[in-house]
């Protein structure tokens, strides 16, 4: 059982809270609440019972409570009826939780109780019961107090979605990471290293070689057809211009007539004109070259390598040598920068012309070097306006306390940061775009979204699959997490693979054992 948290006559309701706690710390984060509050003597007390076919859950800070209830699912297939019922407990208690510090704080977070990563299947999931639009969008209003323009985004985006190429059992997208950066960004928390002196190049090539020979292999074994293929990172464009013309050629041998195919390219200065020219060559049509900001001050302080000029004319040389479809990623909420600061991003995403436009919002993970700073300081300014020491922009806000006080860049608020992409989204409409995926993550700025804009015809297949989860991923690389989609069930099996590169190579085999079980032995 969760704890801090009491109950009564719990019977599965006790078994499925021991998962769900991270969540409901994470609902109560959303109104400034810490994991402390759930800590003996925890300020958030719970009781459940089942009756009448129905679960019924109170939670109360012991003057203020909040109810709900919900209908027991049943089905003849005792597995599919345990998972429908978790699902069932886990919406029913962070619901009504939210209910709660909503009553106590008067806080609206824009995506009311979604902490979700992909509130976009919520939607999908509506209009493939037969709602309309406009139901599907109520619907989200109302169980989910999802603001009116969040759910309007959530039904633009599903209806671009329904238009794609169909995910399905019977399709497989392949990744393949390459873990090389020639700086580490302070917020990034990929896996990856800085290329240095290349020393781990030459092996890691090899072992990624064998590996992608042993995914070829699998993925003619399960009898699966490719759907789209996908080179991230890391960089790979960091790689030397020999290495990275080998990794295209492998890629296309191997995995030919996908859909789509995609390389990140997102560091400019990683870009010379024999890179683009493998690209091209090898019959890549979509890249990403992402500045993040357009501003220098703000790319010294993130620890990006190179300017806003350098992206300028990364850009240029990419049009002289005919790259069809350029992604570029931005990201709303970085220290120091203003809403004025983010405009002019945008006016210059507006010259660029890039077929497809993500915008971030800032997450500082505790993964990443931001988020690995210790030193804990309070500064004046949260994530919600109507609040102070909220945990979403107080967590990030801390990260930068080892930074001298006149050098030490203060972060937007989350009100700031959700008029920035709000920007963003007006931007991409001006160039013709429209919203084809959304993610969230923890610890964003404001509690808002990534949205991923693409001219129609453009968007990309693999964010799609991605992020919905709707189509097997084979992942090839240091890093890289395998998925096998159970659709009947709603479950999803997972084979990672080890991100420390040297450990990489040294247990290949067993990486590649991990995914024969998972595609061929389930």
């Amino acid at each position: 059982m969760c704890t801090g948290l009491r109950g009564k006559n719990m019977s599965q309701i006790q078994e499925f809270l021991e998962t769900i706690q991270p969540e409901l710390i994470n609902t109560a984060r959303l109104f400034g609440f810490s994991e402390a509050d759930f800590q003996p003597p925890a300020r958030f007390r719970f009781n459940a019972e089942e009756r009448d076919g129905k679960y019924r859950i109170r939670f109360t800070d012991g003057e203020q409570a909040a109810h709900g209830e919900a209908a027991i699912p049943a089905d003849p297939d005792p597995r599919i009826e345990l998972l429908h019922r978790k699902r069932i407990v886990r919406r029913l208690c962070k619901q009504t939780l939210y209910d709660l510090c909503r009553e106590m704080t008067g806080i609206h977070p824009p995506w009311g109780s979604l902490t979700g990563v992909r509130p976009t299947h919520l939607m999908l999931e509506a209009l493939g019961e037969g709602l309309s639009e406009e139901q599907a969008i109520r619907r989200l209003e109302k169980d989910f107090d999802v603001t009116a323009e969040k759910a309007a985004l959530l039904a633009r985006i599903a209806g671009v979605q329904r238009s794609l190429p169909a995910p399905g059992d019977g399709w497989m997208d392949v990744y393949i990471g390459i873990p090389f950066c020639t700086t580490r960004c302070a917020y990034c928390s990929f896996s990856s290293g800085e290329i240095g002196n290349g020393k781990l190049v030459a092996p890691y090539m090899k072992a990624l070689a064998r590996e992608m020979t042993a995914g070829v292999q699998i993925l003619r074994e399960s009898g699966k057809n490719l759907r789209a293929v996908y080179v991230g990172g890391g960089t790979p464009t960091a790689l030397p211009e020999k290495e990275f013309r080998e990794l295209l050629e492998n890629m296309m041998r191997m995995f030919p007539e996908a859909m789509e195919y995609t390389v990140e390219a997102g560091r400019p200065d990683t870009l010379t004109r024999g890179k683009l020219q493998a690209i091209r060559e090898a019959g890549v049509r979509r890249i990403s070259i992402n500045p993040q900001t357009m501003n220098d001050r703000t790319l010294q302080i993130i620890g990006r390598a190179h300017t806003a000029e350098q992206v300028r004319q990364a850009y240029a040389l990419a049009r002289e040598e005919g790259i069809p479809h350029i992604n570029m990623d931005v990201i709303a909420g970085l220290p120091g920068e203003s809403l004025h600061d983010f405009r002019r991003t945008m006016e210059e995403a507006e010259q660029l012309r890039p077929e497809s436009l993500t915008v971030h919002t800032l997450a500082i993970k505790r993964s990443s070097p931001w988020g690995k700073q210790q030193t804990a300081e309070r500064l004046r300014r949260t994530a919600h306006p109507h609040r102070e020491g909220t945990a979403v922009d107080e967590k990030s806000r801390e990260a930068f306390s080892r930074q001298e006080p006149e050098e030490k860049p203060m972060l937007p608020s989350g009100e700031t940061a959700a008029e920035m992409v709000r920007l963003g989204g007006e931007t991409a409409g001006k160039m013709g775009m429209r919203p084809y995926y959304l993610y969230k993550q923890k610890y964003m700025a404001g509690n808002l979204e990534n949205t991923g804009y693409a001219l129609p015809g453009h968007e990309c297949i693999y964010n799609v699959d991605i992020m919905e989860e709707t189509s097997h991923i084979l992942a090839l690389g240091a890093g890289g997490i395998s998925k096998r989609i159970y659709p009947e069930e709603g479950h999803i099996g997972r084979a990672p693979n080890v991100s420390h590169i040297e450990t990489y190579i040294d247990r290949l085999e067993e990486m590649i054992q991990r995914k024969r079980i998972l595609f061929l032995e389930s």
